[in-house]
């Protein structure tokens, strides 16, 4: 064997292990259900809007950056007007079937108008705070579950899904609206500071640092009177898991 033939084997074997070494590592998320619904489309005077299908569309493309598995992933639009529209009864079904197969952890999220009692859900539909305990509760069970409900109103959420395993991030407090759900805008106010946070996050908990921080200062430039006062709930068992759940990116 010549030796610029042995040079040329030495250097492709030292080469072999550098490319692995900066494989993508495994996503801590693999396995998890993802499930994010845009549960209305209109303005407040009842007007077709696009600010929540697109909150919708760059969420999933943000998680999928982020390490979540599009296999394990469901998205609904529930705006009637979609050329194959999506059923409030059939979004939760499509949901329980994604937690049949992604059995590892959930990541709900839910953007709409809210109320003081309910979030909307459809053109019909309302989700009250009992039924969405229900539908975490069937869907994810024990399992370490982040719901994310970006809604006025939506710290009615928070009592009803309180448990160790779980972390819960809203829009607004029980008595506060959040802003951004119009014509003019591209998405929700909160929806919008979830997708600038999330591409430097680390982790949930970051997320929601970063994106409670961007709705202070949208509202502060706007001169809010009231800010909307987004909520965060992190149970016991969570605390603990959150900081080891990290968010996986394609290297460098």
């Amino acid at each position: 064997m010549g030796r610029g033939l042995i040079i040329v084997l030495m250097l492709l074997g030292l080469a072999g292990p550098a490319r692995a070494q900066t494989a993508a590592p495994a996503s801590r998320f693999a396995n998890w259900t993802t499930a994010i619904v845009a549960a209305d489309w209109r303005d407040g005077a009842q007007r077709p809007i696009q600010a929540f299908d697109n909150a919708r569309r760059d969420l999933v493309t943000g998680f999928l950056a982020a390490g979540f598995p599009r296999e394990t992933m469901v998205d609904f639009s529930l705006r009637p007007d979609a050329p194959r529209p999506t059923t409030a009864t059939e979004a939760l079904a499509e949901l329980n079937a994604a937690a049949t197969r992604g059995t590892a952890g959930c990541l709900l999220y839910f953007t709409s108008h809210g109320a003081p009692t309910a979030m909307v859900f459809g053109p019909t539909a309302q989700m009250t705070p009992d039924m969405m305990a229900n539908t975490v509760r069937a869907a994810c069970g024990a399992r370490p579950t982040v719901v994310i409900v970006s809604a006025c109103y939506s710290g009615i959420f928070v009592n009803a899904l309180t448990a160790p395993n779980r972390m819960v991030l809203t829009a607004a407090s029980r008595e506060r609206v959040s802003f951004g759900c119009s014509a003019d805008e591209t998405y929700p106010w909160f929806d919008g500071c979830v997708l600038e946070a999330l591409p430097a996050a680390t982790d949930f908990l970051a997320l929601a640092a970063g994106a409670r921080a961007c709705v202070a200062r949208k509202e502060a430039e706007h001169g809010v009177p009231l800010p909307s006062e987004p909520q965060l709930f992190v149970g016991a068992d969570m605390q603990l898991r959150l900081p080891t759940l990290r968010f996986s990116r394609p290297p460098t």
